[in-house]
């Protein structure tokens, strides 16, 4: 933004994101946030072209380097022999949980506006998102098992959807409830132990 008066700037960021943090996307107004921010609504899109582009700016780095990180480590296990993937899963599924954990926590409000207020916005299925890559990663684990003679039990897909969307969704709990961060540590470690032992139970390994 080439002439960007950046304490404006700011002030349009920050009366943004208490709009939306306290009324959610779809009934935020434009025209409080330009009063809270001391500026005109021409003024406003001297900075943003819409509502929609002052939340993608709130949100957007945050969401994608989160999603792309939860995705590069899918793939990443996924490239390991059965025997590693196998012996490294707690591991791998730890330190990329701690990461996740840690990262959120460093982008706190910005998550909130992705998780509790992004109706209506192309972060409405942002969980949804993070299903879709575990499903696909648990059929490949399946299949990576019974590749060295494992006898993985199949399961139905509607209930692979269910139990990786519960556990995404009860992995952000964390901030929906606006844990204290050292809480979600705890809670975090525990979900993971609960969901790889019933994981495993299912698929008979």
């Amino acid at each position: 933004m080439p002439g960007v008066d950046l304490n404006t700037l700011q002030n349009i960021l920050d009366a943004g994101k208490k709009e939306f943090l306290e009324k959610g996307f779809r009934a935020a107004s434009l025209r409080n946030i330009v009063r809270e921010a001391g500026v005109t609504t021409g003024a406003f899109y001297g900075y943003f072209k819409s509502k929609e582009g002052l939340f993608r700016a709130l949100t957007e780095e945050p969401a994608r380097t989160c999603l792309e990180r939860f995705r590069e480590v899918q793939e990443a296990f996924a490239r390991l022999s059965p025997k590693e993937q196998q012996r490294r899963m707690d591991e791998i599924t730890e330190a990329c949980m701690d990461w996740m954990v840690d990262y959120i926590y460093s982008n706190f409000d910005a998550f909130k506006l992705v998780l509790c207020c992004s109706e209506g916005t192309e972060y409405e299925d942002y969980i949804h998102t993070m299903v879709e890559i575990e499903v696909k990663n648990t059929h490949r684990f399946m299949a990576s098992m019974e590749s060295v003679g494992y006898q993985v039990r199949k399961i139905d897909s509607q209930m692979e959807h269910i139990l990786a969307s519960s556990m995404l969704s009860g992995f952000f709990e964390m901030v929906v409830h606006d844990m204290p961060q050292k809480q979600a540590k705890i809670y975090v470690h525990e979900l993971r132990e609960f969901y790889n032992a019933g994981w495993m139970k299912i698929m008979g390994l």
